[in-house]
């Protein structure tokens, strides 16, 4: 069941007092590129570095006070991780994360410092479900998934409907894919604000199991993904898909090649700096440029958590 505008009208004001209202940027550079207007929701800017703050406050403050008082779980090795730490600590809530141990010593480093307990695993999905399911058991804490959750999915639509609500007029918003909770939040918020506007999603080629789902109208399992897109290498949830049937347009893949020359584009011409992950969706504007021409579109950036000893350029 897709949630009503009730659902995020309230999200929106829930999570006020713990996000940034981001900035939305322009480049005339990019506009000349795509000879379309653009226009970028700076998730980059956002608590912790990614629009992910936005979905683990809403589920946090949607659990009771008993709830609260038993802490959090998620298994997440990127920016859900750091979220649901902060949004923790923000809350007064303890968080515990599991996390692959073949995660950089920076993520871990980085979730401990926002004062949430990390649980290291082996590094797959098994792993990490067994884990977190262990310590719901040991504690009483609340599973919080990443990206298949309503609450978090609603909680990352708060990003567009900001977004809209400052544009106002857009014909297309662009979104990376990999879970799917933000494309699905994304979906609902244009769905009641601007209904006509279509939702494009961004993918790698060696992580487009989204495609493959839309293609075949059932949720296709993440093999084996190969991307510098690792906040993408996730799948689909039973709670995002049928969201993201309904109200995603297509799915735009992208080479490796191209997410670094979006990535360093937008570093070199608007001087900020995008994750990997966000460069997808910005690899997809540019790949499809024609489609977008004379057009309104929106992007949204992701985030903008990156390991500067480690660049692709």
């Amino acid at each position: 069941m897709i949630p009503s505008i009730e659902d995020i009208k309230q999200a929106v004001q829930r999570v006020k007092p713990y996000v940034h209202n981001t900035p939305v940027m322009k480049s005339s550079t990019v506009n000349l590129r795509c000879d379309a207007k653009v226009f970028f929701k700076c998730e980059n800017f956002q608590r912790m570095g990614a629009f992910k703050m936005r979905g683990a406050t809403n589920a946090i403050l949607q659990l009771t006070e008993e709830e609260r008082s038993k802490g959090v779980v998620t298994h997440s090795s990127g920016n859900f991780a750091q979220a649901l730490a902060l949004a923790s600590r923000l809350l007064d809530t303890k968080a515990y994360i599991v996390m692959p141990d073949s995660a950089p010593d920076i993520k871990a480093e980085a979730v401990k410092d926002y004062g949430a307990e990390v649980i290291l695993c082996a590094p797959n999905l098994a792993s990490r479900e067994k884990t977190s399911e262990e310590i719901q058991q040991k504690t009483g804490a609340t599973f919080i998934h990443p990206s298949n959750d309503m609450q978090v999915i609603i909680g990352q639509g708060t990003a567009a409907w900001e977004l809209i609500k400052e544009v106002k007029d857009l014909d297309v918003i662009l979104t990376p894919v990999g879970g799917g909770g933000l494309i699905a939040g994304t979906a609902i918020a244009a769905h009641y604000l601007l209904p006509n506007t279509q939702i494009i999603g961004g993918e790698p080629f060696g992580a487009d199991d989204a495609y493959w789902s839309l293609e075949t109208g059932i949720i296709q399992p993440s093999i084996n993904p190969v991307t510098i897109a690792d906040g993408l290498k996730t799948q689909l949830g039973d709670q995002n898909f049928p969201i993201i049937q309904k109200h995603v347009s297509k799915i735009i893949r992208v080479e490796e090649s191209e997410i670094i020359e979006a990535m360093r584009y937008i570093w070199e011409r608007m001087k900020i700096i995008i994750e990997p992950s966000s460069a997808v969706a910005v690899a997809a504007l540019f790949r499809n440029k024609d489609e977008f021409k004379n057009r309104n579109v929106g992007v949204i950036i992701s985030g903008g958590n990156v390991d500067l000893r480690n660049l692709p350029f």
